[in-house]
Formats: C-alpha cells, structure tokens, sequence
C-alpha cells in the first residue's frame, strides 16, 4: 500500500501498471490459515479498489493469486513437515500433490510469465482482474 502511493504519481505519468502477488488463500478461506487468508483477502480488496483509482489515472492494477510454488519457503516446509511426521521432504511433496489433485507444483516461471505480460501494452485492457495460477486446485467458479 505505501508503495503504491509513492509511485502513483510516477505510475499515473507513464501510465503504468501494479501486479500485486498476493497468496490464493484470499479467495479459499480455511480454519488452518486464517490470519495469513484475512490479510490476504485484504490486500486483494485493497487492489480492487485501487484498480477504479487507476481506471480514473490511466493506471492498470492487477492480481495473480498463485498456488503452491516451488520456492525456498515451501520446500523449507516439505522439510519440516516431513520431520514432523518422521517421513522424507520427497514423501511430502508428493502427499502434498496427491492431496490437491494438481499435476504439479507451480514453479516460479508461471509466475513470472504472466506478470510480464500483464505489463506489456497487449494487457492494457486486463484491468482490477484477479488471476489464479494454480494448476487446477482453487475450488468454485473463481
């Protein structure tokens, strides 16, 4: 939030764009991750709103919600889980996989690659949307 107000006035002269990465559980709350989902859903409303400032300033503002993504943190907690349930972080990958029916894991590219393009020119039109990269696993319409 206080990024974006610093930059909008450099945003609005070059009319350029926000892409917030906020985690999907905004959109999946659930009893195991309640603070971290209501921050979420939080900041994903605060973008929402921002993105009506942004029609009005010629500025685009965007979401992507992504799913489990291979990065440093989670395969730090394939560790731990994997401690705690005496198995290997290989095992709890693969429960962890199973048990959202995904193909795979997300890796930090799929990310990355729709960030990019939200950025571009083409996406001027992609305006307040909120896209989930998560292979398949976030349930309901959207």
């Amino acid at each position: 939030m206080r990024l974006s107000r610093l930059f909008w006035p450099l945003l609005k002269a070059s009319h350029g764009s926000i892409i917030n990465i906020i985690g999907a559980a905004a959109r999946t709350p659930g009893p195991d991750f309640l603070i971290g989902g209501s921050v979420n859903a939080a900041f994903a409303n605060f973008a929402k709103g921002l993105a009506a400032i942004g029609n009005r300033d010629d500025v685009n503002v965007n979401v992507i919600h992504p799913g489990m993504v291979e990065t440093d943190r989670v395969i730090t907690l394939f560790q731990q889980f994997a401690k705690a349930h005496n198995t290997t972080p290989e095992e709890a990958r693969k429960n962890s996989l199973a048990k959202s029916g995904a193909r795979r894991i997300g890796q930090p590219d799929d990310i990355a690659e729709l960030a990019l393009f939200l950025a571009r020119p083409q996406a001027r039109h992609i305006q307040g949307a909120a896209i989930v990269v998560d292979g398949g696993t976030t349930t309901g319409l959207y």
